[in-house]
């Protein structure tokens, strides 16, 4: 096979110049015939250099000058503070903009904007200020400091994209870079609802907003890296670099209230073709890309070999999502996604449906993309709905455009990152036929002429006019929005309205029942969400409670978050007809979870009491647990009797085993009483019946496992025999992992030994299952290092991964162990390693063999074909990547390590260490992704400390496990698998 470098290993003393030639920019006067734009569209460049330079967000103020934040310090030159913020105007009002004014200079960072009381927000990491612009001239006269610590250790993971919200409020994306954020300078100390906001808010994971009158400050859910918006309805996008469409699910004020019910995700990925899509570039790649993946495919720079070797054509740096809102588009065409790639030179669409509370996006172009450029500098990074109704792209136009650490050195030196920071690109995507019209001077209408304009189709419109309301607090505005908010032309004016009055607390009830009426299920949906403000209303109540069979999937579910805002006489009731509608919806369920709290026993009592106790079985399980883990033993009695009463199905044996543990555990007699011995009855019945399940081989392999998942919640005595069983006959490997998994759940003294008594015949895969169990908690862990003291099993029969985890232990013991045989694996550098296994490069492999390396050492977090897990990066660019870089990432998997890969130690407070991946968290609960894709999910009251350890999930050491000679053999595996 030829190498992608005919020098190997030292190509890298090689000089590229000869490879990397300098592409030119394209000037504004040509750059529109580098483009191909879907029928029906065209592009109209409506400001570029010497106006605007680096521009990465632009805003409107109510008269339409154009703000532009232009980041000119990016990516390098932050300290130089060449940043700045202009302002454009459009002189004759032709839809070009022809001056500027430098509004604010001096900048570091700046990454988004958004205009108040005549001035502008600013973001400029790690502080958030205002300024002022007192004499209203173009120009700031001051600024004040909001907030500060977010954190700038990654240039492109800043925070981004301000949104003013439905709720008068100023919303923002946090990226990835996250920080601990606070209030700043006079009047920073907290207020009786605001605890902890002088030492700080961490923004791992969330978004934020602020009440941009009193800074009062909330924690969002979000969490995506450049890009969010809301659409005409309030729903909230977001999309990262390789994940390019999300939808954020629910607020993370609902979830809070119920501590001990996890909740799934708020941020879901919905794009139809998967997160990290086919798009179709026109333009050629750059020369400097296609350099760095030959280096990266030959193993001789760090970074991930993505989309099967190829430099590009697929999503790597897709920024800005938004919703389109405009009224300038054809109506089939309102409501759409639009999101840019800035590495692959397009804007990409698609059209949203509904999947019930989730939405789906549905690529619309066939091989083609709605705007594509052939000019490599074409970088739309954001996108704007203005007041021409139009969707404003804002082009950096840069030379190049990647993160400064993903290039070697080798390639940076003969790029030059600063190039093109003095120009820059605003198009319009208009549809032909357009014609500009000039945007009305909102800020000098009287405060009752701007009620209208919440009707106006153009969500500029209304969105300015909204802020503009909320500014002024004007008494004047009062009856005309309560008109407006009930018999308005369109819902989105309507909904505006309505929430114009919250803004100006003096919302009624009157106003929210005529709107809970409505014939628009999204009016009815905000209505309820501001019925929150009336709790205790009767009339409020009455009309909420008639909403509880809406057709609307999307109505329903807000009224499962809202019912645990309302003092309502009967709740669970309310919740079990809400979820009994749709019983298997997670997020029903969910929405339904959050408003028990207080409610749990009625809840569960009614539940149990009709029709669907087995679709509801899982769900139940979890209301079980929060009720045992409250320790009231009157709800867990009154919980227990119900499950006795509602049949003898075998999915309800985890609920019920719950109960009875929780019975054993609080209850004040120790004489048992006859309703425990009842349901101790009941649970040797639906035992038997699921041991049946497990040993009926007529039964589907997921209808045994199902069965096995509810033994883990049986008597040791009872099950084990069936699930040793089951372990001992290699039937299928994923029932042996379920009963492995079930054995490892069993409350007893007898885990340990019968693991370790079946350990010799497990399979390398099935190890790894079983490790899960033996080290996963202390009690076990050490009984485990007991039997490898003792010879009972070897300790580099033990992954490094897990060696790395118990290092991480709070147990003394359990930590020394690991750090002793961790440190007799690293007694030589990485690079002398890989020097040493360069024989496995010139030894010929055998793939048979290499294929039984992958399946034992990589299948857990890898995957070829259909073998393996996709947990860690593709190994689909096998084919194309080379011996050289297979070799030095397994041998050295920290040389670089992507943040999307760093290995978690989450320690609870029983002692344990869960290592892996944080794949999402919310107010709750965290979840942890690890090999196999296993994931687990952590409660937050259970956590004592998160350490973010610094390494790849990928574990240093492998060499323990794959000699050279089995090196030679999985290379020549995955080379051998795609060719």
């Amino acid at each position: 096979m030829a190498l992608p470098f005919p020098d190997g290993g030292r190509a890298l003393g090689k000089d590229f110049a000869d490879q990397l030639p300098r592409t030119p920019a394209v000037e504004p006067d040509q750059v529109l015939e580098t483009f191909e734009v879907a029928p029906g569209y065209h592009l109209e460049l409506v400001a570029h250099e010497p106006l605007v330079g680096s521009p990465v967000a632009v805003e409107w103020d109510a008269d339409g000058h154009l703000f532009v934040c232009e980041m000119r310090g990016y990516s390098e030159d932050r300290d130089d503070a060449i940043s700045r913020i202009t302002r454009l105007t459009d002189e004759d009002r032709d839809g070009v903009y022809d001056s500027r004014k430098v509004f604010a200079e001096k900048l570091l960072w700046p990454t988004a904007i958004f205009p108040y009381r005549g001035g502008l927000f600013v973001v400029d990491a790690p502080d958030l200020y205002y300024f002022s612009d007192d004499d209203q001239d173009g120009v700031a006269d001051s600024k004040e400091l909001v907030f500060t610590g977010f954190s700038v250790s990654n240039v492109q993971g800043l925070p981004n994209s301000f949104r003013w919200g439905l709720d008068n409020r100023i919303h923002l994306a946090c990226s990835t870079a996250g920080g601990t954020i606070r209030r700043a300078g006079p009047g920073s100390e907290p207020g009786p609802d605001d605890a902890g906001a002088a030492a700080g808010r961490p923004i791992r994971g969330h978004d934020l907003a602020f009440d941009p009158a009193s800074y009062e400050l909330q924690l969002t859910s979000g969490g995506g890296q450049h890009g969010m918006c809301f659409d005409d309805w309030g729903h909230k996008f977001v999309s990262s670099n390789s994940d390019h469409l999300q939808q954020v699910l629910y607020e993370d004020r609902y979830i809070a209230r119920q501590p001990r019910l996890a909740a799934p995700p708020a941020r879901q990925s919905i794009a139809a073709d998967g997160p990290q899509a086919e798009v179709f570039r026109i333009s050629p790649v750059e020369p400097w890309r296609i350099v760095r993946t030959r280096l990266r495919v030959a193993g001789l720079v760090g970074g991930p070999v993505e989309g099967g070797g190829r430099p590009a054509g697929y999503f790597t740096g897709a920024t800005g999502v938004m919703i389109y809102g405009g009224d300038a588009w054809p109506e089939e065409d309102r409501q759409l996604a639009i999101v840019g790639d800035v590495g692959s030179n397009l804007i990409h669409r698609k059209r949203l449906s509904s999947d019930g509370v989730l939405k789906i996006g549905h690529r619309i172009d066939s091989m083609s993309e709605f705007v594509a450029s052939r000019d490599t500098w074409f970088r739309p990074a954001q996108f704007a709905c203005g007041p021409d109704g139009c969707m404003t792209v804002v082009d950096v136009y840069r030379e190049v455009i990647e993160h400064p650490k993903s290039l070697p050195p080798e390639i940076k030196q003969h790029v030059d990152l600063t190039s093109g920071r003095d120009r820059g690109r605003l198009y319009r995507i208009a549809p032909d036929g357009y014609r500009h019209r000039p945007t009305p001077p909102l800020s000098t209408l009287a405060s009752v002429d701007l009620v209208r304009f919440l009707d106006h189709p153009n969500r500029w419109h209304r969105e300015t006019a909204s802020r503009l309301i909320y500014q002024r607090q004007d008494p004047t505005v009062l009856e005309p929005l309560r008109r407006q908010a009930r018999v308005a032309a369109t819902a989105q004016g309507r909904i505006h309205s309505l929430y114009a009055l919250a803004g100006m607390k003096s919302l009624e009830t009157d106003t929210v029942v005529e709107c809970l009426q409505d014939g628009h299920p999204q009016v009815v949906r905000h209505a309820i969400r501001l019925a929150e403000q009336f709790p205790e209303d009767p009339s409020v109540l009455k009309w909420l409670r008639a909403q509880l069979r809406h057709p609307s999937i999307e109505v329903r579910y807000q009224l499962a978050f809202t019912v645990g805002e309302m003092a309502i006489e009967d709740p669970a009731e309310w919740l079990a007809l809400l979820l009994l509608q749709d019983p298997a919806d997670r997020w029903i369920q969910t929405a339904v979870g959050s408003s028990s709290f207080g409610h749990l026993p009625d809840l569960f009592e009614a539940l149990a009491k009709s029709d669907s106790v087995a679709p509801l079985a899982p769900f139940l399980g979890k209301l079980a647990g929060a009720i045992a883990a409250s320790g009231n033993p009157s709800s867990i009695d009154r919980a227990r009797n119900a499950i006795v009463d509602a049949g003898d199905d075998p999915s309800l044996l985890p609920v019920l085993a719950r109960l009875l543990k929780a019975t054993r555990d609080h209850q004040a007699d120790p004489a048992v009483s006859a309703e425990t011995k009842q349901a101790s009855a009941k649970l040797d019945r639906l035992v038997t019946l699921a041991i049946k399940q497990v040993e009926d081989t007529e039964r589907t392999v997921d209808q045994r496992i199902s069965a096995i998942d509810w033994l883990a919640q049986a008597t040791p005595p009872r099950a084990a025999p069936a699930l040793l069983q089951v372990i001992a006959e290699p039937e299928s490997s994923q029932l042996q992992r379920a009963a492995i998994s079930a054995i490892g759940r069993f409350d007893s003294d007898r885990t340990t030994p019968t693991l370790l008594q079946v350990w010799p015949r497990l399979s390398p895969q099935l190890r790894r299952a079983a490790g899960e169990v033996l080290f996963g908690n202390t009690t076990h862990t050490l009984e485990t290092l007991e039997a490898i003291e003792s010879g009972l099993i070897s300790r580099d029969e033990i992954s490094i991964a897990r060696w790395n985890a118990l290092a991480q232990s709070g147990n003394q013991r359990i930590r020394d162990a690991a750090t002793s045989y961790l440190r007799s694996t690293d007694q030589v550098s990485r690079d002398e390693l890989i020097d040493r296994y360069g024989s496995a490069l010139r030894t010929p492999g055998d793939p048979g063999r290499g294929e039984t390396v992958f399946k034992q050492q990589c299948a857990g977090c890898h995957q070829v074909g259909q073998q393996g897990h996709a947990l860690g990066p593709s190994l689909v660019a096998a084919a194309t990547r080379g011996p050289e870089s297979i070799l030095v990432n397994v041998l050295d998997p920290n040389r670089e390590v992507n943040p999307q890969f760093i290995n978690y130690a989450v320690l609870t407070i029983d002692g344990n260490v869960h290592a892996g991946m944080i794949a999402s968290e919310n107010a709750n609960s965290i979840v942890i992704k690890r090999a196999e894709n296993v994931t687990e999910t952590i409660l937050r009251s259970d956590i004592e400390e998160i350490r973010d350890t610094g390494q790849s999930i990928m574990p240093v050491g492998l060499e323990k496990a794959i000699p050279p000679q089995a090196m030679s053999d999985l290379i020549a595996y995955l080379l051998d698998a795609h060719s």
